[in-house]
């Protein structure tokens, strides 16, 4: 694991007050490498030394002139989550050039596709599990996105 991931890691987690940890796995045939990044700040590795790897609640250090970044905003907790299942290449559309399944203010209803997720050169149609209006479409056309990663926040009372 590279330190620039590592501090990805550190800021999605500081970035999402629902999460406590991150934990992360990679490798093949037995050769595993392993962080885990929690808001205490200290956590342990395979062989159990401790790491401290950095306080998640603390504030990023601002270059010198530059103005202080805003702290995260939490959603508003009545909108629901749909999230990527799977690591691939997010696509709005059915194909390119089409209009996108879904953008901010689309009626969706649960088992409707809201986007497509290509995975090993399959394309997986994410459906709704939740029906409401489209409030945030959170990832933009043909970007990369991660297992877990916020796609969309949709309001079920609307």
């Amino acid at each position: 694991m590279n330190l620039d991931i590592i501090a990805q890691l550190v800021k999605i987690l500081r970035e999402a007050p629902e999460l406590g940890a991150i934990e992360v796995r990679r490798g093949l045939f037995g050769a595993w490498s392993s962080v885990r990044v929690s808001k205490a700040g200290h956590t342990t590795n395979e062989s159990g030394q401790h790491v401290v790897l950095a306080q998640a609640h603390a504030p990023a250090a601002a270059a010198p002139g530059a103005p202080a970044p805003a702290p995260p905003v939490a959603p508003p907790s009545h909108l629901m989550e749909i999230k990527s299942p799977m690591v691939g290449t997010f696509y709005s559309a059915p194909e390119p050039g089409a209009e996108p399944y879904v953008k901010a203010g689309t009626r969706v209803a649960t088992g409707q596709v809201v986007c497509i997720i290509e995975a090993m050169k399959i394309m997986n149609e994410i459906e709704s599990e939740v029906a409401g209006v489209v409030r945030e479409v959170l990832v933009e056309n043909a970007q990369p996105v991660e297992f877990g990663q916020l796609l969309f926040r949709v309001d079920p009372n609307a």
